[in-house]
C-alpha cells in the first residue's frame, strides 16, 4: 500500500516541546519535510498520522518520537522569504540583519516533495543568484512551466554559512499578479473598435502565451456616469449603436480564465474619443454646405446688381448736348477727325513750298485751299528770291480778297 500509494499520502505532524507545559503544533507535510524555527538545544516530541485525502481516511498515529536540536549556527537564516509575481516575472525578496553578506537561492520543483526517495540532491541553484550581495533574486527565467516550487535562501560570509532559510511555496497560478492590459479606440460611423494589448512582460513575451485571459471592457457616455460593461475572450471587438459627436471613455482589466479565486488585473488607463459623424449626419453637412454656397452666389449676384443701379443713379454717363448732337449728326466725329488729319497730311509735302490761302464763300465759311511752289531751282536760294516770292504771294491774296463776292 505505501509503495503503491506514496504519491496520494499527506500527512498531518504534532510536535510539542518536552517540558511540563505542552504546547502543540500542527503541520500538513509530506515526506521528508523540513520543520523550521525551532529553539537551538531543545528536546521536542513529535507524531505523524497518515492520510489519504482523496478516500478521506485517516491512519492512526505513530508512536511519539523525542529528540534535541542543535546549537544555535554562528549566523542566521534569512527571515520573511516572499515571492512578487506580476505576469511572467518573479522576483524573490527576503530580510537579513547583516550587510554586507553573500546569499545563494535555491529552488525544487514541487513535485519531489510526493516522492519517497531523497530528493536533498534535486535542488537547483537559481541562475545569477549565486554570491550575490543583494537582497532580491529575479528568477523568472528559470520558471518554464506552471507548477508548485518551493524556494529557500542561505547567508553566507566567506567559509562560514547559516542555514538554509523556511522553503517557500510557491504556486504560479495562485501567486501570479496580473497587470493591467493596455487599449486603443478607433472611432469608425456610428461605432468603436477596441483593440486590447495583453500583459507583457521584460522580455516582450506575451502573458496570455502561459495563461489563458478574458478582459472586461467598461464604457460610459463623458458626461454620464452609466457604465457598460463586456466581457470578452478575444483582442479585438466593436462597440456599436452609440450617438454620434459623443465623447465616449473606455478601461479594461484582464482575468485568469478558469480560475476559481477569480484573480483580475487592475483596470487600464481610461482612454476617451469622440465620434465621427454618421452617413445621415454627412448627407446632411454636405446639403447644408451646398444650400449656404448658393447662396452666397445669389447674395453676391443681387449685390452686384444693386451697386450697378446705385452706380448709375449718382454718376450718370455723359451725353452732349444737343446743338452738338444735331451739328454732328450728318458728319460724325470720327470722320471729321479724320478728314482734318487727311487734310493735313496733304498739306505735308517734302522739298515742296507750301502756301495756305483762306478763301470765303457767300456763306462767309472760310476755308484753307494749300498751294504748292515747285522749286526748279538748283538748290541755291536766296533772300532776294524768299522777298519775291512773299511779295508775289501777298499780291495774289489781295487780288482774292477785292474780288466781287
Amino acid at each position: 500500500m505505501w509503495a503503491t500509494d506514496n504519491q496520494r499520502f499527506t500527512y498531518s505532524l504534532v510536535i510539542w516541546k518536552n517540558s511540563s507545559s505542552i504546547k502543540e503544533t500542527h503541520h500538513t507535510v509530506y515526506s521528508r519535510d523540513k520543520i523550521n524555527d525551532l529553539t537551538p538545544e531543545t528536546t521536542y516530541c513529535l507524531k505523524v498520522q497518515a492520510r489519504l485525502p482523496i478516500l478521506r481516511k485517516n491512519g492512526s498515529y505513530s508512536p511519539v518520537f523525542c529528540i534535541n536540536t542543535t546549537a544555535e549556527h554562528k549566523l542566521p537564516r534569512p527571515e520573511n522569504v516572499e515571492v512578487d509575481a506580476v505576469n511572467n516575472n518573479y522576483v524573490l525578496k527576503w530580510n537579513y540583519p547583516y550587510e554586507n553578506m553573500n546569499f545563494e537561492v535555491q529552488y525544487l520543483l514541487g513535485f519531489y516533495k510526493r516522492i519517497l526517495s531523497d530528493y536533498s540532491d534535486k535542488w537547483k541553484v537559481i541562475s545569477g543568484c549565486k554570491n550575490i550581495t543583494s537582497k532580491h533574486c529575479d528568477f523568472s527565467k528559470d520558471i518554464t512551466t506552471d507548477g508548485i516550487y518551493y524556494l529557500r535562501v542561505q547567508a553566507s560570509n566567506g567559509s562560514i554559512t547559516s542555514f538554509w532559510s523556511t522553503e517557500k511555496k510557491f504556486d504560479t497560478m495562485i501567486k501570479t499578479n496580473i497587470a493591467p492590459p493596455s487599449i486603443k479606440v478607433i472611432p469608425s460611423g456610428d461605432s468603436f473598435s477596441i483593440y486590447i494589448s495583453a500583459p507583457e512582460e521584460s522580455e516582450k513575451k506575451l502573458m496570455s502565451q502561459n495563461y489563458p485571459l478574458i478582459y472586461e471592457v467598461i464604457y460610459w457616455e463623458n458626461n454620464s456616469n452609466i457604465e457598460n460593461k463586456l466581457r470578452v475572450k478575444q483582442k479585438l471587438l466593436k462597440v456599436s449603436d452609440l450617438q454620434p459627436l459623443t465623447t465616449y471613455c473606455f478601461k479594461a482589466k484582464a482575468f485568469l480564465q478558469d480560475n476559481k479565486s477569480n484573480k483580475s488585473s487592475q483596470f487600464s488607463d481610461v482612454v476617451c474619443s469622440k465620434m465621427t459623424p454618421g452617413k445621415l449626419a454627412v448627407s446632411w453637412i454636405i446639403v447644408i454646405c451646398i444650400v449656404c454656397l448658393m447662396m452666397l452666389v445669389l447674395v453676391f449676384y443681387c449685390s452686384k446688381v444693386l451697386l450697378k443701379q446705385v452706380k448709375h443713379i449718382f454718376s450718370p454717363s455723359w451725353k452732349p448736348p444737343s446743338s452738338m448732337s444735331e451739328r454732328f449728326s450728318d458728319q460724325p466725329l470720327k470722320n471729321l477727325l479724320v478728314a482734318s488729319e487727311e487734310q493735313t497730311e496733304s498739306c505735308i509735302i517734302e522739298e515742296t513750298n507750301i502756301v495756305m490761302l483762306e478763301e470765303t464763300d457767300q456763306n462767309g465759311k472760310s476755308d484753307v485751299i494749300c498751294s504748292k511752289q515747285d522749286n526748279q531751282d538748283s538748290g541755291n536760294f536766296s533772300n532776294k528770291d524768299e522777298t519775291s516770292s512773299s511779295s508775289k504771294v501777298t499780291e495774289e491774296a489781295l487780288q482774292l480778297e477785292t474780288m466781287p463776292q
